[in-house]
């Protein structure tokens, strides 16, 4: 299977090159020239598979040009005992018609796990099938849990450096103490005085200066990416999608074939995507709920038509959505216009003007398949209060919008069956999770947190954030967004 750029469909790469490079020299996305069918057959069969070989099932339809051998061992390096559940990413039911995805069993806590162990033995082996001789620089810009994610995942891997950005001030407590006491002799991690978008315009800048890409060349480095912009970070979380769905029939729940809503707490798009995605390969999914907080861009975006990023911008208690520009749309708005000089005139008025509109055959194909809703952090934490004390389940912020945007929607759609993507553990955010349950959180730490909310709930903290206060804290560094190609010119001398 060839990768084409959003912004130059003539342009095609294998996907070994597609993973290498991570965005495309024009600055578009990398996507599939195709998308691969399944059949309810095929689909039907990964019912009695494990997590493994489902992944076997989905990433053999988009890798042609990896071995059968290769993706097993890349699969079984991926998920195993670095995940604390057996299942990989279990179903938890709130009731007959809802359960709830938990993503977050890897060894970071978060979703991202379910990506970011993979794509370090994808991109290892995809340089080996390119020729690349060169070592490579891994830029991540993170809203705080692709950060940690990226850096467990790359942490110490032969030929590689990772260089994090998270915002100042822009990340939980524990989010924060995670990266900056992250081990490995790779790794580089830097607060940017500013939002999420401002990181991340500031690591897309950087990709696209073509002189200090030489000069890294010259010095025997490359750069690519660890975030969503790259196609091998988006494709593993397609299988959780199907996995759900085969969870969600074994459980008599539903019937094979019958359609099943997916609720998705969504910032950077990417993560609803790949639901997109395998409901075009032909899983049976009904409506892709985009689930948004009070940075609400995409939800208004779904009901105008128009994208527009000028508009104030909220840190909120749901920190990993705190997005103005959600990058991974691009790629849906190339697929379902198959019109590359459109999106990229779109993405160059994004940047010149802060907005673009598209048409009404476009927005009303994309309403198809998605349904939109936002709350606010008042609207977060009363959730949280009520799934604790009446459902006796504990849940983060992010997953607690989706759940508040799910019971606006279910006033029309109340009996649709719907999976809820729970993308992190409560005790990445603690403090915010102890505030929703009546309790003082002032000037309380991190690891102070963590141990309040096992007192407070009896439930247990995962084990990788156990401890976290006892761990060296290696990163203090903070710069201005103008100076993060500085940061990485003086890593990489």
């Amino acid at each position: 299977m060839k990768y084409i750029s959003t912004r130059n469909k003539g342009y095609s790469v294998s996907a070994a090159e597609a993973i290498s490079r991570g965005l495309a020299p024009d600055g578009g996305l990398f996507v599939p020239e195709t998308i691969p069918s399944i059949s309810m057959d095929e689909v039907r069969d990964m019912g009695s598979k494990s997590y493994q070989e489902r992944a076997f099932v989905i990433l053999q339809k988009y890798l042609s040009d990896f071995t059968e051998e290769e993706l097993k061992d890349i699969i079984s390096a991926s998920y195993g005992p670095n995940f604390d559940h057996k299942d990989v990413t279990p179903l938890h039911f709130v009731d007959s018609n809802t359960a709830c995805l938990e993503l977050w069993h890897g060894p970071t806590c978060a979703f991202k796990d379910l990506a970011l162990q993979m794509l370090p033995h994808l991109l290892t082996r995809s340089l080996k099938k390119c020729g690349e001789t060169r070592d490579v620089c891994i830029l991540v810009a993170t809203s705080g849990d692709t950060g940690k994610a990226a850096l467990d995942g790359f942490a110490d891997v032969n030929g590689t450096k990772i260089i994090v950005f998270y915002p100042d001030d822009g990340v939980s407590n524990v989010q924060k103490l995670q990266m900056v006491t992250q081990s490995g002799g790779n790794v580089l991690v830097y607060a940017v005085k500013g939002n999420f978008d401002d990181a991340q315009t500031g690591v897309k800048k950087i990709f696209g200066d073509k002189e200090f890409a030489a000069t890294l060349s010259e010095r025997g480095y490359f750069l690519s990416s660890a975030n969503s912009i790259n196609w091998g970070r988006l494709l593993p979380q397609i299988v959780y999608y199907f996995s759900a769905y085969c969870d969600f029939v074994n459980s008599g729940n539903i019937a094979w074939g019958e359609t099943l809503d997916y609720a998705v707490p969504t910032g950077n798009f990417g993560d609803i995507l790949a639901g997109w995605y395998a409901k075009k390969m032909g899983l049976p999914v009904g409506n892709l709920i985009c689930c948004s907080n009070a940075n609400n861009v995409l939800t208004d975006f779904l009901n105008t038509g128009k994208y527009n990023k000028n508009r104030p911008f909220y840190t909120t208690i749901s920190p990993s959505m705190d997005i103005l520009v959600s990058s991974n749309l691009e790629r849906l708005l190339f697929t379902v216009s198959q019109n590359d000089k459109l999106v990229s005139d779109m993405m160059k008025q994004l940047f010149s003007e802060g907005a673009y509109q598209v048409d009404d055959s476009i927005i009303s194909s994309i309403r198809a398949d998605f349904r939109s809703g936002c709350c606010d952090d008042t609207a977060t934490k009363d959730t949280i209060r009520k799934s604790y004390q009446e459902e006796d389940y504990l849940i983060d912020t992010h997953t607690a919008v989706a759940f508040r945007v799910l019971e606006q929607y279910r006033k029309e759609n109340d009996t649709v069956p719907t999976v809820v993507l729970s993308t992190a553990s409560p005790y990445k955010f603690c403090d915010s999770v102890l505030s929703a349950l009546g309790k003082n959180v002032e000037n309380s730490l991190g690891a102070e947190l963590i141990n309040a909310l096992h007192e407070t709930t009896g439930v247990k903290a995962p084990e990788p954030l156990k401890d976290l206060d006892k761990r060296e804290v290696r990163f203090t560094g903070v710069t201005e967004k103008e100076d993060m190609i500085t940061v990485v010119d003086q890593f990489l001398k």
